[in-house]
């Protein structure tokens, strides 16, 4: 596979055709190759606050971008039915553990749980 440098953030991932036909097991192996993983729409104003917000830490998360993907409908109602909620992106895993959508990072954030997540994933080494 590929991988191609995003502008601003990460890498972005085409995702793969693989023999997963089940989302939510695609979402669980997708998650569980990265140590950030985001899972987002291009043109979604609170994928882009999270991507920065990585970013703004020295994170490079891995991205994909579900509107770039042929099965992404399929896999952001998967989203959905992990988060249990109408909000499907963005979602974040962390050590191929399911964070959540943006409150769930931006309180991890605030509250400071953030930073020692991400360095006990091995995507922060301050």
């Amino acid at each position: 596979m590929q991988y191609h440098q995003a502008e601003s953030w990460g890498y972005y991932v085409p995702m793969r055709t693989s023999m997963v036909s089940d989302p939510l097991e695609k979402v669980a192996r997708l998650a569980s190759e990265s140590a950030v993983v985001v899972f987002s729409i291009s043109s979604c104003c609170m994928c882009h606050a999270v991507k920065r917000l990585f970013c703004g830490m020295g994170v490079n998360p891995t991205v994909y971008e579900l509107d770039h993907d042929p099965r992404g409908k399929e896999i952001e109602k998967a989203l959905m039915r992990l988060l249990g909620n109408s909000t499907s992106v963005p979602v974040v895993f962390i050590g191929g553990k399911l964070i959540g959508a943006m409150e769930r990072v931006m309180a991890s954030h605030i509250s400071g749980t953030l930073v020692p997540l991400l360095k006990e994933a091995g995507a922060l080494w301050l």
